[in-house]
């Protein structure tokens, strides 16, 4: 797609991404599902902490109400609960505006459909044509101009469908949160006490320019040392918009998107509430979680990286468990999405319920020494197709047999080549995947 990547419309505030791209939006969505449904549309809007979201929102909801949709307002919240909120309220669509873990200056916006997970392919190819101004919309007129709800109370719909899930108390123990001074800030800390917990929160200060700035899930050693200094049983580190979680025990490790699937996999499966056994992972899972899953006697389905993907291969054969390294994990018993929050609250029932602490939960697990190198192509196509390139791709993974494996991959967003190797030894790796690079740098 021209516009929309995998994770929505994302760019540079006002260069990329302009505010006369988010007015635009609001009114081909506005009116499409007017259109369709031979009514007014009601879609819920929400946002996270960056300076520009406030722009964005009021000329996306601009263009919502022009075309004649109701447009509800739930303010700085969460991408995870833009979804709900559309499935609880019975909306029709929702927008949240947000570029999740990248930098301030960055912003974009999410379509979510009416079941609560990304837009269909099919509509944002309609937006893009509308865009580039190949179709045309009429603004409504008279009484059926859309008009703006403060709809907060859906962010507290939410709030409590968290809180609600937890069917364990908290008293007792210490927890460290990083809010990434991002859209977690309005909701973590209030679920976390009220179920008892002593909650020790940092970057919780939103000022529309610090969000994710050395905090939160990209930058851990701020939560580290937060959990170390204050010894605390446990710390979450959420991302600007609060889909992801990432986890640091009681010693400060890092317990990441993986260690969830294994720590929560093996705890569901125990529970009797892992279907087929099997949990869904991405091809970046680290082969020492595969190996311990397998030793732990369940499966894995890998699927191409992106929680799109992950969630359409649980969707499609009845998994409740599935995620990915960078700390995107969908519960789907619960959520149809990602949520950094509700991952916290599933890590702290495993604790809860098992009695052990992080760090004992995740023994069993020795991670792969792992190199990714990435090499700059003019051709990433013409690279991957490479006779060469396939070849030294198949003779590494000759020589690593059963002892590791080899990832090579175009990026989907710059003009690289992944070149991803895990072995038993940091020597096997360095040694295969230079031998694998050195030949992709050759094309160029």
């Amino acid at each position: 797609m021209k516009y929309f990547g995998t994770d929505g419309f994302r760019g540079r505030a006002n260069e990329d991404l302009t505010v006369d791209h988010a007015f635009e939006i609001g009114r081909y969505i506005g009116w499409y599902y007017g259109a369709r449904l031979d009514r007014k549309a009601r879609i819920v809007v929400g946002k996270d902490t960056r300076r520009s979201s406030y722009m964005f929102e009021y000329a996306i909801v601009a263009g919502l109400v022009a075309s004649g949709a109701d447009a509800y307002l739930l303010h700085v919240t969460t991408t995870p609960s833009v979804s709900y909120v559309v499935i609880d309220g019975g909306f029709d669509c929702g927008v949240m505006i947000t570029a999740s873990h990248n930098p301030f200056t960055d912003n974009g916006i999410k379509l979510v459909n009416r079941e609560g997970y990304k837009m269909e392919p099919e509509v944002l190819e309609k937006v893009e044509s509308y865009l580039d101004g190949e179709v045309d919309v009429p603004l409504a007129t008279g009484d059926a101009i859309g008009r703006t709800v403060d709809h907060v109370a859906g962010r507290e719909r939410y709030i409590n469908h968290l809180i609600s899930c937890a069917d364990f108390s908290l008293d007792g123990m210490r927890v460290g949160v990083d809010c990434a001074n991002g859209a977690s800030w309005t909701v973590a800390e209030r679920v976390l006490t009220s179920l008892g917990a002593e909650v020790h929160v940092i970057n919780d200060t939103p000022n529309g320019f610090n969000i994710n700035v050395n905090c939160g899930s990209t930058h851990i050693e701020a939560l580290q040392d937060h959990v170390r200094g204050n010894l605390l049983d446990v710390g979450f580190a959420f991302d600007g918009d609060a889909d992801r979680c990432i986890a640091v025990d009681e010693a400060g490790n890092v317990i990441d998107g993986d260690f969830v699937l294994y720590i929560c996999g093996r705890y569901l499966d125990d529970e009797g509430r892992l279907p087929h056994d099997t949990v869904v992972s991405t091809v970046m899972t680290n082969l020492g979680i595969v190996r311990a899953l397998e030793d732990a006697g369940l499966h894995t389905v890998q699927t191409d990286v992106g929680d799109k993907n992950v969630y359409a291969c649980m969707r499609e054969n009845g998994y409740v468990l599935g995620g990915e390294q960078s700390g995107h994990v969908i519960f789907s018993d619960y959520e149809v999405t990602g949520d950094g929050v509700m991952t916290a609250l599933r890590l702290l029932e495993v604790m809860v319920k098992t009695g052990k602490t992080l760090g004992q939960l995740s023994e069993p697990i020795t991670l792969y020494p792992q190199v990714l190198e990435n090499v700059t192509v003019a051709d990433k196509a013409a690279a991957m197709a490479a006779p060469e390139v396939l070849a030294a791709v198949a003779a590494a993974e000759e020589a690593l047999a059963e002892e590791g494996r080899v990832l090579v991959r175009a990026s989907g967003t710059e003009p690289l080549v992944r070149v991803l190797v895990e072995a038993k030894t940091m020597e096997q790796c360095q040694t295969n995947s230079a031998a694998i690079a050195e030949v992709v740098r050759s094309l160029s």
